[in-house]
């Protein structure tokens, strides 16, 4: 255990200076029923996924697990929090080779509890097709990478906008994921999400959470890809991430349907109901 001020990376680590690493992001949760991390083995195992992606696995899983354990024991600050496990390629030069892992615990924002009550969001131009990685896995699609500039470059764009967050539009006009969090509509009685397979999708650990339970309680699932024209015919969207569930009340300048006990029932599902 560090200080939160104390230093972790060389000027050199090449996490910092090429972005080269991968990192996966968890929901703690202290109650007086005690504390957990949701989806923890779903979210390890991405993370893992992730680093083989880059060359830097296969990653000492119990290894990590006893890591997050210590960390979750010394966390006492009740309600929620994000639990990050950051992994780097390690110092470019040095005398100290080899990756460089660490995890943190901050609490959670203030902002996604907000954000939970109803959204905003824009759609930006991602500049490729839905299905562009198809041939091309060396584009690293799907993989959780420490490079998440663009992503960040967005939500400015979304805020200038004067929108909360945005919406990434491929060549083609598919609504793919946000700039943070996966997509879950809601459309003719059904829940679907965007497919990962070939579309540089990030696999989000919530949305599978929430439909593998919408599933199970007799809620009909599936994958598929829409457009902007189908906005009109949704009866809801949602943002889900690790910081919550939160119903897109707009999409550039289309008003979109919200049931809040809709709402309330994919929160459920997704363990984000507080005991």
């Amino acid at each position: 255990m560090v200080r939160p001020d104390a230093p972790l990376l060389t000027a050199f680590d090449l996490g910092v200076t090429r972005g080269d690493g991968c990192f996966d992001t968890c929901r703690v949760v202290v109650e007086a029923r005690g504390k957990r991390v949701d989806h923890f083995e779903a979210h390890l195992a991405r993370f893992s996924n992730s680093a083989k992606a880059l060359g830097l696995g296969p990653i000492d899983l119990d290894a990590w697990r006893q890591l997050v354990g210590q960390a979750i024991s010394a966390w006492t600050l009740p309600g929620e929090a994000l639990l990050k496990l950051n992994l780097t390629r390690g110092p470019e030069y040095g005398l100290r080779t080899g990756p460089t892992a660490f995890v943190t615990i901050v609490p959670m924002p203030d902002a996604a509890s907000r954000l939970r009550r109803g959204m905003t969001a824009v759609t930006l131009n991602r500049a490729y097709l839905s299905l562009g990685f198809t041939d091309s896995p060396w584009l690293l699609g799907g993989v959780k990478t420490l490079s998440y500039a663009i992503n960040m470059a967005a939500r400015r764009e979304a805020n200038r906008r004067g929108s909360d967050d945005a919406i990434f539009l491929s060549a083609d006009g598919c609504l793919l994921e946000g700039t943070t969090a996966g997509l879950i509509f809601a459309m003719d009685d059904k829940l679907w999400t965007t497919p990962t397979e070939n579309s540089g999708v990030l696999r989000s650990i919530t949305v599978e959470a929430i439909l593998h339970e919408a599933e199970r309680e007799g809620i009909s699932v599936s994958r598929a890809f829409f457009t902007l024209a189908d906005l009109t015919r949704l009866q809801g969207l949602w943002f889900a991430s690790a910081t919550g569930v939160k119903p897109v009340l707009r999409v550039d300048d289309t008003n979109l349907p919200h049931e809040p006990a809709l709402t309330h029932k994919l929160a459920e599902c997704g363990g984000f109901e507080l005991g």
